[in-house]
């Protein structure tokens, strides 16, 4: 019985252990504050589980990057997109792109395209990712990362209903429809405006056919609050 405490508290000595250094490195992680033309929200950056996305994101921050961007693409029940172009459509210049690391975030316990999640924009190349982000407003499972089961070759592994055996462990890691969209961070004040944006009427707009606020949605400023 005395055996049986003793293991017991030990157990409940390393939860609370593991629980205060997920709170540390909450606490750690900084804060965004967006001031638009439809409010204000804010961003926590989850720099424990996507480090090198979050280091490339505040370097815009510390920029000024942000300021004068427009959300360009506004999908009501999707998402809703931003900070690479201005308020005249011209695209800002950005730096280089920043290593795809949606996986790696995953594997960390970091969050799947839910929700008011924020996320990297990329074009078609999964390594292209630098300024844009966008913000769930619906959960979009279909962006998430998949993860690869171990295994060279991989002796099973599923996708979209279809079951493959004996893939070459490379194939898969570097199959672009894999990669999914990075998830770095998450509004956490702030989502009726992210609601008002999302539900902006939209339309064609600059080099844009479509989706495109037709009253322009202005990131006046993107500073660090923590």
């Amino acid at each position: 019985m005395r055996h049986q405490m003793t293991q017991w508290l030990r157990g409940l000595m390393l939860s609370s252990a593991l629980l205060s250094l997920s709170a540390m490195a909450a606490a750690q992680n900084p804060h965004v504050k967006f001031q638009t033309s439809a409010g204000e929200f804010t961003v926590e950056l989850f720099a424990d589980k996507a480090p090198k996305t979050v280091e490339n994101f505040l370097q815009y921050v510390k920029d000024k990057h942000y300021h004068g961007t427009i959300f360009h693409r506004v999908i009501p029940n999707f998402m809703v997109q931003g900070g690479g172009f201005d308020a005249k459509y011209a695209e800002k210049a950005t730096r280089a792109p920043v290593p795809h690391e949606g996986r790696e975030a995953l594997a960390r316990g970091g969050p799947r395209n839910v929700t008011g999640t924020l996320a990297m924009a990329r074009t078609n190349d999964p390594q292209s990712a630098t300024a844009q982000f966008f913000i769930n407003v619906q959960d979009n499972a279909f962006l998430d990362p998949v993860l690869i089961p171990p295994g060279d070759p991989v002796p099973k592994f599923e996708y979209q209903g279809q079951t493959y055996k004996d893939t070459p462990r490379a194939s898969l890691l570097n199959a672009p429809q894999l990669f999914g969209y990075t998830v770095f961070g998450k509004v956490i004040s702030g989502m009726d405006v992210i609601a008002k944006i999302k539900s902006t009427p939209t339309g064609a707009g600059g080099p844009f056919r479509s989706d495109v606020p037709q009253t322009p949605i202005i990131i006046n400023s993107a500073t660090l609050a923590k």
